[in-house]
């Protein structure tokens, strides 16, 4: 089955790939650039991106901003092509983030973690696209609604399935007891939502699907049911193009499939992640609260997910988050290889 090219509004991808985003800086503007040469969409995660700034602990409002722009800025000096951007709704200082990205003359905005409500005012009058993450045809009805309220529609919806890596639009329970709908089911019930939508304002709003993709047939049952993208994630993190350590690396090469948790984040939702000693073994100090989360409070919170993440970035031991099925990433490769085994030369 030939792969047509991803349109989004007026940005035109070669190949119907969306390399997701992953924080805390594992895909920044190297990842997302390799990506986009090769003819998809790369995407920078904007999730605490100032971790490497010398006053990130001091000023890390300050250090975000400053990252954002150097990463965008760098991506552009390695790609012409598309380059996103992924902010979690949840987050902090959120519309902040999302306002810098667009003044830097992102392409496009994409964010879950929470319902992205305010999206549209944030790209108003600029050529920024908009994409709000969603787990079921509920939510995608009311962040459309949400949206033609602004009048306007997300550009594109990107449908993440229970396999997904890190936070998850489903119940605990149902994710603990496979009671979740299959990404194909969600895709197929949000393909029809979407086209009373593109009937009645006479516009494309492509789909995107993704969570635990890892073959070629992958896609082509997803495309068969009525995607026209598809959003890939842990298969980008074993290359040599990945910004995280190696050592973060090595933990999606030796993962067995039996050492992937969901767990509770301290961001209050379920999520996928690789078990490590970071999770194991109990309580945890937080020295510091990098306030990334509202109403966060240390002392209630198991461990701070700001550092876990960091941790493991950096390759130290920490919180690391993935999709499920990790037996098929089993090696080094590169972002040019990890491609063309799924789209074909």
């Amino acid at each position: 089955m030939k792969l047509k090219e991803l349109k989004i509004g007026d940005l035109r991808a070669d190949l119907p790939l969306v390399q997701g985003g992953m924080g805390i800086g594992v895909s920044l503007s190297n990842l997302a650039a390799a990506v986009a040469n090769e003819g998809g969409i790369g995407t920078i995660s904007g999730v605490q991106i100032g971790f490497r700034e010398p006053d990130f602990l001091r000023d890390p409002v300050g250090a975000n901003l400053r990252a954002i722009k150097k990463e965008i800025q760098k991506a552009r000096e390695k790609t012409k092509g598309i380059i996103a951007m992924n902010f979690m709704a949840a987050m902090n200082n959120y519309e902040l983030y999302v306002k810098k990205a667009v003044e830097e003359k992102i392409d496009l905005i994409v964010s879950g973690a929470g319902l992205p409500f305010a999206l549209p005012k944030l790209v108003k009058g600029t050529n920024t696209k908009i994409a709000p993450i969603v787990s079921s045809v509920k939510a995608a009805k009311i962040i459309i609604r949400s949206y033609l309220k602004s009048d306007r529609l997300p550009d594109a919806l990107i449908v993440e399935g229970p396999l997904a890596g890190g936070h998850l639009g489903f119940k605990m329970e149902d994710l603990l007891e496979n009671k979740c709908k299959s990404l194909i089911d969600i895709v197929k019930e949000v393909k029809l939502l979407l086209s009373t939508f593109e009937e009645e304002y006479k516009v494309k709003i492509p789909l995107i699907a993704g969570g635990g993709i890892r073959t070629r047939d992958d896609i082509n049952g997803l495309k068969e049911a009525g995607a026209d993208g598809f959003q890939i994630g842990s298969l980008f993190v074993p290359t040599t193009e990945c910004d995280a350590h190696q050592n973060f690396k090595s933990a999606y090469i030796n993962a067995c499939d039996d050492k992937i948790r969901i767990i509770k984040s301290p961001v209050g939702m379920p999520g996928r992640a690789i078990e490590t000693n970071f999770l194991t073994q109990g309580d945890r100090i937080i020295k510091k609260c990098h306030k990334c989360m509202p109403d966060c409070n240390p002392k209630k919170i198991p461990y701070c997910i700001s550092q876990g993440l960091i941790n493991s970035v950096e390759g130290r031991d920490g919180l690391i988050f993935s999709g499920a099925n990790l037996s098929e990433v089993n090696r080094m490769t590169t972002v040019k290889e990890v491609i063309n085994n799924l789209v074909g030369q």
